[in-house]
């Protein structure tokens, strides 16, 4: 049972830099390309290994309090395509949170196929690596998908490991376990690059207006 205050309505007040607040999630804030991806998808005569190409945006945003529950996160999105290829192979919107004081970190994710998941685990401040994972049937770190998907690819979970490098580049290794109607075995849907920087992130709005001067403020 989590240890929760009695108090459920008191919000904190947050510091206004979210980039001084990410903990684990600090080396990730930015944009970022990587052109080494791989991904091991099913097909009807066995598994397909794809390569691709990735562009991901993490920004961060303003502090999230649930009363005395405090967030701070980036938001981001992923397009990924084929090797010379233009046309989405894969698109992905969502959150990445982190909650000081427990050591939460929270994966939100949603993609155009009609499937969400929140993927959730545990890391110091100064972790360079960190494990979360969805769980099919959880009420705190779920999946859900549309019917077709229930039926023909049934996700029983969904693991990502992120790992910070020393050289300032951050990868992550995906698996994504599938229950295929004919197949005897799990399928296991991976996926992984490495992300190289290629834009800073801009800081969230209360950290831009606490940063402006009285001309600033006034329109001079």
């Amino acid at each position: 049972m989590e240890n929760f205050p009695q108090d459920i309505y008191t919000e904190p007040e947050p510091d206004a830099d979210t980039l001084a607040n990410l903990g684990p999630l600090t080396g990730m804030a930015g944009i970022w390309t990587g052109t080494r991806g791989l991904d091991v998808n099913p097909k009807a005569d066995g598994p397909e290994r794809q390569a691709f190409i990735e562009h991901m945006e993490l920004q961060p945003i303003d502090a999230q309090t649930n009363g005395p529950q405090l967030f701070y996160g980036l938001r981001y999105h992923t397009r990924i395509v084929k090797p010379d290829g233009v046309e989405t192979f894969h698109d992905q919107v969502g959150y990445w949170l982190w909650e000081p004081a427990t050591g939460t970190v929270i994966q939100t994710l949603s993609i155009p196929r009609g499937q969400a998941a929140m993927a959730v685990g545990h890391a110091e401040a100064g972790a360079r690596t960190f494990r979360l994972q969805a769980v099919r049937g959880s009420t705190v770190n779920g999946i859900v998908s549309n019917t077709f998907l229930e039926h023909a690819f049934r996700t029983e979970s969904y693991t990502i490991t992120v790992s910070i490098h020393d050289d300032g580049t951050w990868s992550y290794e995906q698996d994504t376990v599938l229950i295929i109607p004919g197949q005897a075995e799990p399928f296991h849907h991976t996926d992984r690059n490495t992300l190289r920087k290629i834009g800073e992130p801009v800081p969230n709005p209360t950290a831009r207006a606490a940063a402006r001067t009285p001309g600033d403020a006034q329109g001079r």
